[in-house]
């Protein structure tokens, strides 16, 4: 996923610039922010109107554009996670080589701190040109990275090496770019979110109040640092926002256990944080239960205790545990902490305002197996999603 991530994308003036407009959807779909810079000559193969439209902000062809103020490239190439420049053509090329400014494209390059991708696109004897292969070396040695142009029909009816590479293949750079820079890049997470409904019959459950939103947030900030993550979610009406996350979907405090434990192998970090039901009914009817007369009794049994199993299987896994009271909160967040051979648990307390369950907020409490203990105040379940995740980062580099 490319979400939240701020892109500036410079069109130059080649045939291959009808694809942009493919490109910028596909970009917006992966959760990205597109800003889109034309150069002059740009705009004579792909309108401004059709880019603004697609990317939700102004496109920036001249200096003196009304919406644009003659220094803010400056401001934008600051902006900017990374710089794409798609289709590149050997002109912009030899500018960007030389180091030549005559345009809004070529002035935010060259104040860009961020990283510079371009996608040559050009005639294939101008692609194999010596010229042109000695500007690509030298964007290469100035730190500029290269997605190589593809093989197929040219625009010229020849066939050959000089296409810009197919805008999914952009997207995919551009996934493995931002990948490899994320601390948690290689590593393997398991997490678990939401409720747990336990049957008593076909209509009727136990469960409780969780929504699942602290679980997710956190499988998301996992996601976003670089992790490789997979969510078991019990029934929850939250959405998952970073579709590079495998979603394991389970009703039961027995599936989720069955789904925990079948994945568990091999994982780095594994957060349990949902609200798994410590009983569920002895017997369930097959049918719906009809009301009558004096009281219903229901025997209730226990579960199977997911957090202390994957604690005796526990190997080179960062097991984390959520204790949620409602009092004597770093008391019994210690204790479980120790019977389940966790490595971190995260407490908060169901009758702090603001925290526990089916609420946007959380304040949590995290002691580790040395017992330090680090105290967070009241945030937003995304801030302390990303809290606990910099915390287990910190603990496991």
């Amino acid at each position: 996923m490319l979400y939240n991530k701020k892109i500036i994308l410079g069109i130059t003036g080649g045939i291959a610039a009808y694809k942009c407009a493919h490109l910028v959807r596909l970009l917006v779909k992966q959760g990205a922010e597109v800003k889109v810079i034309l150069t002059p000559a740009a705009k004579e193969f792909i309108t401004p109107q059709t880019l603004s439209v697609l990317s939700k902000n102004e496109v920036i062809i001249d200096f003196f554009d009304a919406n644009f103020n003659w220094n803010n490239h400056v401001h934008l190439a600051e902006w900017a996670d990374v710089m794409l420049i798609a289709p590149l053509t050997a002109n912009t090329l030899a500018k960007m080589a030389s180091g030549l400014c005559d345009n809004v494209l070529m002035a935010t390059y060259l104040s860009a701190k961020s990283k510079c991708i371009v996608a040559p696109a050009m005639d294939l004897d101008m692609y194999q040109h010596p010229s042109v292969k000695h500007n690509l070396d030298i964007l290469k040695t100035n730190g500029n990275l290269i997605i190589p142009a593809e093989t197929g029909e040219l625009a010229s009816g020849l066939t050959g090496e000089g296409r810009m590479a197919e805008p999914e293949n952009i997207i995919n750079f551009l996934l493995d770019f931002f990948k490899q820079s994320l601390p948690l890049n290689g590593n393997t997470a398991l997490i678990n979110a939401g409720p747990t409904y336990e049957a008593i019959d076909p209509v009727r459950f136990i469960g409780n109040r969780s929504s699942g939103k602290m679980g997710i947030a956190i499988a998301e900030s996992l996601a976003d640092k670089g992790a490789e993550v997979i969510l078991v979610l019990g029934p929850s009406s939250e959405k998952v926002k970073n579709s590079a996350i495998k979603i394991v979907h389970v009703e039961s405090a027995d599936q989720m256990y069955e789904a925990m434990l079948s994945n568990y192998n091999n994982k780095d970090v594994v957060v349990c944080s949902a609200a798994v039901a410590d009983y569920k009914p002895a017997r369930v009817s097959d049918k719906k239960i009809k009301k009558k007369d004096g009281d219903l009794n229901l025997e209730l049994i226990k579960t199977k205790d997911i957090l202390s199993e994957l604690g005796k299987l526990k190997k080179k896994q960062c097991l984390v545990g959520f204790a949620l009271e409602t009092e004597n909160v770093l008391e019994y967040a210690a204790e479980k902490l120790k019977n389940k051979n966790l490595d971190v648990i995260i407490a908060n307390s169901a009758s702090e305002k603001g925290a526990g369950f089916g609420v946007d907020t959380n304040k949590i409490t995290i002691i580790d197996k040395h017992n330090k203990i680090s105290n967070f105040e009241l945030k937003s379940k995304q801030e302390v999603a990303l809290d606990i995740v910099n915390y287990l980062i910190d603990l496991i580099k």
